[in-house]
């Protein structure tokens, strides 16, 4: 049996495979949603954790290192008496940073957490998630 059709074949098949491969994971253009959701009650009532651009983090005005997060949650009467977190994050600020304090969050066993958001502008309104560096 003569083996060397077989094997160009599977070569040639293998380099269609890696150059289809990288297409597959492209990403795909979609709209953002807005944040179109109702205003809170009152804003001293909730528990309210803020990020900053320079990923400080406070519970309500107080700052806290990332590294006591967990007990300062643990702690407050308020997050006790409600199981709930609102985490407010500047635009700016990392994903990553964002990220961490969530996960912190959960680690402490809070299930309800939220996105604190402003109302959407016309300009913001606009902004599409970005695919292979372009953005709309």
């Amino acid at each position: 049996i003569n083996v060397t059709p077989l094997v160009d074949v599977m070569l040639v098949l293998l380099i269609i495979f890696m150059v289809a491969a990288p297409m597959l994971t492209t990403g795909v253009t979609v709209d953002l949603p807005n944040a179109n959701a109702p205003n809170l009650k009152s804003t001293e009532d909730i528990p309210l954790l803020s990020v900053t651009e320079d990923r400080r983090v406070f519970l309500f005005d107080k700052e806290v290192a990332l590294e006591d997060l967990a007990t300062a949650l643990k702690n407050d009467p308020k997050i006790k008496k409600s199981g709930e977190v609102y985490v407010h994050a500047d635009e700016n600020c990392p994903y990553g940073a964002v990220v961490e304090v969530l996960a912190v969050i959960r680690e402490v066993g809070i299930e309800k957490m939220g996105l604190v958001t402003d109302p959407p502008t016309e300009a913001k309104n606009k902004v599409r998630s970005r695919k292979s560096g372009d953005a709309k």
